[in-house]
């Protein structure tokens, strides 16, 4: 397989899945200083211009659940999320859902708020609710959807390294982590796992 990713993105989740999962794998960083996502070569390989993409030999995966999802089906020996149970997996997919289709965009709305809004005022008024939003979708998550010691409880899975990836955000948002004491625990826990200390390592962080 070959992962494409570049450093300080959401591609750190699935970058660190790869890893736990001990998957035979090729990492390609993609140099978005020098717009390569937009070279004619990348855009072959991911159309949307964005990492993740990771190519499976059967085709490309290209968005971060997907990619999480498929690394747990085919790494069944990794444990990394009950594939096998239909309910409980669907409830590791919501919480990876959430984290893409909610909590990236509000995080989103401080860095690419170009995407929804060309006017500077809009665009800075987004700016003004980012810490808000993130600090509201953290309190739920720390409230009713987090587990502990790891997202879904005792067993490590596909949604501890998407919550650690997103975790890292934070402080750039405005938000501390520390006034989530149960997400707070669960940032440094992933910082002391050996495969996401290597990957951290590759992204600069």
């Amino acid at each position: 397989m070959i992962f494409y990713y570049a450093p300080k993105t959401i591609a750190l989740a699935s970058h660190i899945a790869l890893e736990e999962a001990a998957l035979d794998y090729e990492a390609r960083r993609i140099d978005f200083a020098a717009t390569e996502q937009q070279s004619r070569d990348y855009l072959g390989i991911n159309p949307k211009g964005r990492v993740p993409a990771l190519d499976t030999g059967q085709g490309i995966l290209t968005e971060t659940p997907a990619i999480l999802a498929y690394i747990a089906q085919i790494a069944g020996d990794a444990n990394l999320a009950p594939v096998t149970e239909p309910f409980a997996f669907a409830r590791v997919q919501e919480f990876n859902l959430y984290l893409c289709a909610t909590v990236h965009v509000a995080h989103a709305h401080r860095v690419r708020g170009y995407r929804w809004a060309d006017d500077p005022r809009a665009i800075e008024a987004m700016q003004q609710r980012v810490p808000a939003n993130m600090r509201e979708c953290f309190r739920l998550i720390e409230d009713k959807y987090f587990e502990g010691p790891w997202v879904i409880g005792e067993n490590y899975s596909i949604c501890d390294p998407y919550l650690f990836t997103i975790s890292n955000w934070l402080k750039g948002d405005g938000v501390d982590v520390q006034e989530f004491p149960r997400i707070a625990a669960h940032f440094h826990a992933m910082r002391e796992r050996p495969e996401v200390r290597r990957v951290l390592l590759l992204h600069g962080l």
